[in-house]
């Protein structure tokens, strides 16, 4: 098997198109078409969600909002200083709105829930509803 060079295939003005075509798809399929990785788990008493999001400079650029079953997160990642298009040569990091609802897999309280960002990630903690949970109850007996 003879090894040939990456861009055997890809003559270079050809491929510049392509990569060109290929940063507008976003805009396509409308804003925030580049899902955000979340990970999603949890514990006896909640559930955790933890995102990345490098690149937030602001608190108002961020919103969370909490339902029973599930848990939407958006916001916009905003460009420091304006840079034309023409100027650029290769574009990779998105620029704008975002937004991705993730489903849970045990229904939350909306209340009490503690959201912190730290080093470009998003940790929501969301504490459980425990619908008819039984409790005891400590008797005071003299």
């Amino acid at each position: 098997m003879t090894l040939m060079p990456y861009g055997a295939f890809f003559p270079d003005g050809w491929r510049k198109e392509l990569e060109r075509w290929m940063e507008d798809w976003p805009s396509v399929f409308g804003p925030g078409f580049r899902s955000l990785r979340v990970d999603v788990y949890e514990t006896d008493e909640e559930v955790i969600v933890s995102c990345e999001l490098p690149g937030l400079e602001k608190k108002e650029d961020l919103k969370i909002d909490v339902e029973r079953l599930q848990v939407t997160i958006a916001g916009q990642f905003r460009r420091g200083q304006e840079i034309k298009r023409e100027q650029y040569h290769r574009q990779e990091r998105y620029m704008g709105e975002f937004h991705r609802t993730v489903p849970l897999p045990a229904p939350v309280k909306s209340e009490g829930v503690k959201a912190s960002y730290r080093n470009g990630v998003l940790e929501i903690r969301l504490p459980k509803e425990h619908p008819g949970r039984r409790r005891t109850v400590e008797i005071d007996f003299e």
